[in-house]
């Protein structure tokens, strides 16, 4: 077996991180002082999804907003371009076969969603292609349909029509009440939104069959609903279907921590259960909270913490407690949207101006131009 050894410079100890999303690029540059990181990402540049349904609708953004190298983001430690095939307790091996020793690693895979919210290709120029064509084919659609209500449903409707307001949008799924879990104040305002756009919302049906033509492609189509009625359109999007990255995680080494769902359990010190020296964050680890990038990067701040901790012999004492009510920012656009965040008198909901001004003018684009040292 050929090797891509990383028992790092003498005296100081190996950190493998298999991901390169926003908890694993958080996690790998806060450790990058204190031992020899080896960052394992098979995407050639770290893909802000956050930005992907505005980079949709406005292709030309993406490309300084949604796509950022990994050349910059170690100064000590090293970014390998490979896909992780297995793990165990003393490292991983790639999918070339080679091997990463590691004296710690970090699960940091995430989860893939149907594109638009994720892109469905690891280089950066196939998938900036691909948001051109579907922008193309978006932009001569008259009538559209988004499968799913959920938050990047209703973010990509207020995308949609902040470009084109005469487009037809029509949002379907079945739940009883959008945002369930969230204050009614949220899911009111959300309601007043959409009205006001001129979005369709149908709650309570779903499609009786998927529409005969590809999800983000052209084609006339009238399709029938469960509850009797049907919706016509140009073109469709799915807008639910998350799915745990975790295949390379064998029985063998997590059987006592895999989920029925495929994710991990952790302790609260986010320790991989039976593993102190093996850590998950983000979407692969089985914590009772919503899948969003906010929550990642407060894990990975943990991790960094509890790994630093045992790198100087001491015991991890960081602890990740979720939050006991949900919090979102939910844009609209670059002008609406609502948000609920915690307060030290519980939930309260954030204006449309003040969701603008905190994610929706430029997504926290930013934020990640200063990460990645592309600012």
């Amino acid at each position: 077996m050929s090797r891509a050894t990383t028992a790092g410079q003498a005296g100081r100890r190996t950190v493998a991180v298999i991901g390169g999303g926003y908890g694993g690029a958080s996690v790998a540059k806060a450790l990058d002082d204190e031992a020899d990181v080896v960052l394992i990402e098979p995407k050639d540049a770290f893909v802000h999804a956050a930005g992907s349904l505005r980079a949709l609708v406005r292709p030309d953004w993406a490309g300084d907003n949604m796509f950022f190298p990994y050349d910059r983001l170690l100064r000590r430690g090293k970014v390998i371009r490979e896909r992780a095939a297995s793990v165990d307790v003393a490292g991983v091996t790639l999918e070339s076969g080679a091997r990463v020793d590691a004296d710690y690693v970090v699960l940091a895979s995430g989860s893939g969603y149907p594109f638009p919210a994720k892109t469905d290709t690891d280089v950066t120029s196939e998938a900036l292609e691909r948001i051109h064509a579907a922008h193309d084919e978006l932009s001569r659609a008259e009538r559209v349909l988004l499968v799913g209500a959920g938050p990047v449903g209703l973010e990509l409707s207020g995308e949609i029509k902040a470009v084109w307001p005469e487009k037809q949008v029509t949002v379907i799924d079945p739940a009883e009440q959008l945002m369930r879990g969230f204050l009614p104040e949220v899911r009111e305002e959300l309601h007043r939104q959409l009205d006001l756009l001129g979005v369709d919302l149908r709650l309570r049906t779903a499609l009786a069959e998927e529409p005969p033509a590809e999800p983000g492609r052209t084609k006339n189509f009238t399709v029938a609903t469960t509850d009797g009625g049907s919706v016509t359109a140009d073109l469709w999007f799915r807008c639910y279907g998350v799915r745990v990255n975790g295949g390379y995680l064998g029985d063998e080494a997590f059987a006592g921590a895999r989920t029925p769902q495929g994710q991990i359990r952790v302790t609260e010190t986010l320790n991989v259960v039976g593993h102190e020296h093996i850590y998950a964050l983000g979407d692969l680890a089985a914590l009772a909270e919503a899948k969003m990038a906010g929550y990642a990067m407060k894990h990975a701040e943990v991790i960094a913490e509890n790994i630093t901790a045992q790198l100087r012999g001491e015991r991890p004492t960081a602890t990740y407690v979720p939050a006991p009510t949900p919090s979102v920012l939910l844009p609209l656009g670059p002008d609406g949207g609502v948000g609920q965040v915690p307060t030290p008198d519980g939930p309260t909901v954030l204006p449309a101006q003040a969701v603008s001004e905190c994610k929706g003018k430029d997504l926290f684009a930013g934020r990640f131009a200063e990460l990645f040292g592309t600012a």
